[in-house]
Formats: structure tokens, sequence, C-alpha cells
């Protein structure tokens, strides 16, 4: 399947099947999908923008937030999540409600099933929407659901993308090296620049590659305007050929980056074998964050805090 939305109207079985391919590992599609601030930058089609009012993420719990119109018009929405199976799947019950949570009778609600599946390709979401009656779904449609959802969809791969595209871009060769890569909360280019006064050398490639520079591919809305000035990927060579790597990682974006989680020691070995074998040494008696796997981008990439709360990161691009 591409990276194509699929979208399956099924009336005599009152049921909405969605599907789509996102080039991402399933941890951060999973992310993208439970995390009020990430939520809040793509769930919206444009020019509406999502407005998280309350979220807790478990079964039992609630998302009220409202879809905000370009004249900040409110229409208000209800998800209460009732089974939960961590990066696999989550069922809930959708309705559309007052500010306080109240639900809308005169508007159909309805019973989601999302499940996310990892593949070589990335991840696989597909989305199961099942109404009480088939006049529900005809409501939904005529609400402008199809539109609506595959425009929030391809926001959402946008921003996938903008965390991978550029990772391997500038690096040439499969030749063993080890950089340093950093997570800044929106002040990489400050930091850089500075960094570049410092040991008087010059940005690799194209220099400071910046979220407002990537294509708008088909059917990908353009990135929003509070993170088209984010800087995405900038690399500084140092001394005796080590290069240091960053990319902005602020709050809008989902992430809070505090002393020491900021920071990973990046190895690129030339071979899978030695890079299974310095993952499993380092992971010993430490934690995995990211199992090493093949990933979309064509690296053999992998993530994990050493027994002494270092972090590394594994990126082998073996032919």
């Amino acid at each position: 399947m591409s990276n194509k939305i699929e979208i399956v109207k099924d009336l005599p079985n009152k049921k909405i099947t969605v599907t789509r391919l996102f080039d991402a590992e399933v941890e951060l599609v999973w992310r993208a999908w439970t995390e009020a601030d990430l939520l809040d930058l793509w769930w919206a089609p444009k020019p509406w923008k999502a407005e998280t009012k309350s979220m807790t993420f478990k079964e039992g719990g609630f998302w009220l937030y409202a879809m905000v119109g370009p004249d900040g018009t409110k229409h208000w929405s209800k998800i209460n999540y009732t089974k939960i199976s961590p990066h696999h799947s989550i069922e809930t019950t959708d309705c559309f409600c007052d500010e306080n949570g109240v639900m809308n009778p005169a508007l159909p609600s309805m019973s989601w099933k999302n499940v996310f599946t990892g593949n070589a390709k990335g991840t696989t979401v597909v989305v199961e929407i099942s109404f009480a009656k088939e006049a529900d779904i005809n409501t939904i449609i005529e609400m402008g659901f199809e539109a609506g959802f595959t425009s929030a969809l391809g926001n959402l791969e946008q921003y996938l993308q903008a965390k991978f595209k550029l990772r391997n871009q500038l690096k040439q060769t499969t030749m063993a090296r080890t950089t340093t890569y950093l997570n800044f909360p929106g002040n990489t280019e400050e930091a850089f620049n500075f960094y570049k006064s410092v040991f008087g050398t010059e940005f690799s490639g194209k220099g400071m590659q910046r979220f407002g520079d990537i294509p708008n591919d088909a059917g990908h809305p353009p990135v929003a305007e509070n993170i088209k000035k984010m800087i995405l990927h900038v690399e500084l060579p140092l001394l005796g050929g080590h290069v240091l790597m960053a990319t902005d990682a602020p709050k809008e974006m989902g992430f809070e980056l505090i002393q020491g989680n900021n920071m990973h020691i990046c190895l690129e070995p030339e071979t899978k074998a030695e890079t299974k074998r310095l993952f499993e040494a380092l992971t010993s008696g430490g934690n995995i964050i990211m199992p090493l796997q093949d990933m979309f981008f064509g690296s053999y990439f992998g993530q994990c805090t050493d027994r002494f709360g270092i972090n590394w990161m594994f990126n082998c691009t073996e032919k």
C-alpha cells in the first residue's frame, strides 16, 4: 500500500474503515495519536486547528477538545478511551458535545478502533469507525468527514516526515563514524551559530535545514507557521573529523527536554553485525529505548541508555 489514504464506506454494516501508511516507526506514530500537544498540531484540517481543553490518556479517561475555525468558532468533541493496548490499538467512543463535555444527542456518536502495525515501510494505521445506524454515516459524510480526515492525516504525515527526512541526507559513505546529536527546545540556530564562531568551521551540506524547507509533496499541506523557522537538521564539523548534529524539539511539538535527555552519542558502524554487538553490550544493565530494526529511511536504527545513564543512538547504513 502507498502512503495515500484509503477510505471504505460499508453502509450495510454501518462502518467506515480508513487505512494509511506513515513513514515512521510505531513509537512516534503512537505518540502523535496519544499526546495532546501533538494531536493539537495535526488533528484539525487547515485552516482549522485543534485545541485541547483536557486529556487523560488511560482506560476510563477522555480527550475533550475543540475544532477552532479561522473566525474563532469552536465545535466541541469528546473521545472516551475504553480500551488501550500500548503501541498496538486504541478503542474509543466519540461524540459531539459542549465545552463541558455534555453530549449533543442531535449529532451522531460513534465507536473508533485504531490499530497500529509496524512494518518495513513504517507504520500502518487502520481506523475502524462503527455507527448505530446507516443514517449516522450519511450525516458524518455530509459534515465533511472524508475531506477533513484526509487533510488531518496529511498533516500528521508531514510532521512525521519532517522528523526523519534529513537523517541520512548528508552522509555520503557507509564508513564508520561517531557523532554527537543534540536536541534543543527551539534555539538550535542560536546555539549552532555560537559553536560555528567558536570552532571556525562551516555547516555541512546546505547548512541549516528548516521545517519550512520541506517540499509540499502532493497531498501534504503546508508546514504550520509556528514551525517553519525551526531547525529540522544541521551538522557542524568540530575537531578531528567529529561532527555535531542537532534539531529543534520544542514544547510546541510535544517534547519536554531536560539536561540529560537532549544529547546522544551517535554511533554509525560499518556493518549490522558490529551495530548489534555494540548495542547488546551497551544495553547490558541499561534500557532499550528503541530496539534495533530496519527503518524505512534505509538504516538499521536503535536507541538505548546504558547503565550509567548515557544516551546512545545507532545508525548503520550497510548496503
